[in-house]
């Protein structure tokens, strides 16, 4: 962590609407859906040593055929590094945790840093969707302490992008802008939708299913 001047906007943008709620709500986005995060992959942790302990173990978060966190336990998917996801999880929660608890106390951090920090958002959404598929289309459960890590997951490489595009930290081409400065007017509105589309996912990929509880 270094100390630094406040970033500034980017020369030749204009604040869009949504720009300073999203600054002021990133501190608090990354300490609360960061521990969010934390705590959803730690209790998977926790039931995974269980099952490793006792193979007859049923995991709490095994509710009924589709949510069922033992069926994705048992697949290479959750372990797709070679070790278990949920490590994965805790070690990186624990860093989102912490850079949103230091901004939280007047931290301010060097462009490389925002950089890494993007880095780090990118693999973890982009793991998060290929989890999301993997879970729908071949594995066919759902584990409900992975969706809360999706959850939570989304918004943090959401509002992490769209502070770095609009402070300049990720460099864009000056037609971009404008665009740029829409998304931050509706950054809620983007996201509804994004949620919106997976949950739509989840429905058509086990209709068949929840049509058996009606």
């Amino acid at each position: 962590m270094t100390t630094a001047a406040p970033v500034q906007e980017a020369p030749g943008t204009a604040p869009g609407a949504g720009t300073g709620v999203i600054s002021r709500a990133l501190p608090w986005l990354l300490a609360i859906g960061g521990a969010i995060g934390f705590i959803a992959a730690a209790a998977l942790l926790v039931e995974k040593i269980r099952v490793l302990g006792d193979p007859d173990h049923v995991p709490s978060c095994s509710i009924n055929p589709v949510l069922s966190c033992g069926t994705v336990m048992d697949t290479p998917q959750a372990a797709a590094f070679g070790i278990p996801n949920p490590l994965i999880g805790v070690a990186g929660f624990a860093i989102v945790i912490t850079i949103g608890m230091a901004l939280l106390a007047g931290a301010r951090f060097d462009r490389w840093f925002w950089l890494g920090l993007q880095a780090g958002t990118v693999f973890g959404v982009g793991f998060v969707h290929w989890l999301i598929f993997q879970s729908l289309y071949r594995i066919s459960a759902l584990c409900p302490y992975c969706m809360v890590v999706w959850a939570v997951t989304i918004p943090i490489f959401w509002y992490v992008t769209l502070h770095n595009l609009r402070t300049g930290h990720v460099p864009l081409p000056a037609g971009l802008h404008r665009p740029v400065d829409a998304l931050a007017r509706n950054h809620t509105v983007v996201l509804t939708v994004w949620a919106l589309v997976i949950v739509a996912a989840i429905a058509q990929a086990f209709w068949t299913y929840w049509m058996t509880l009606l």
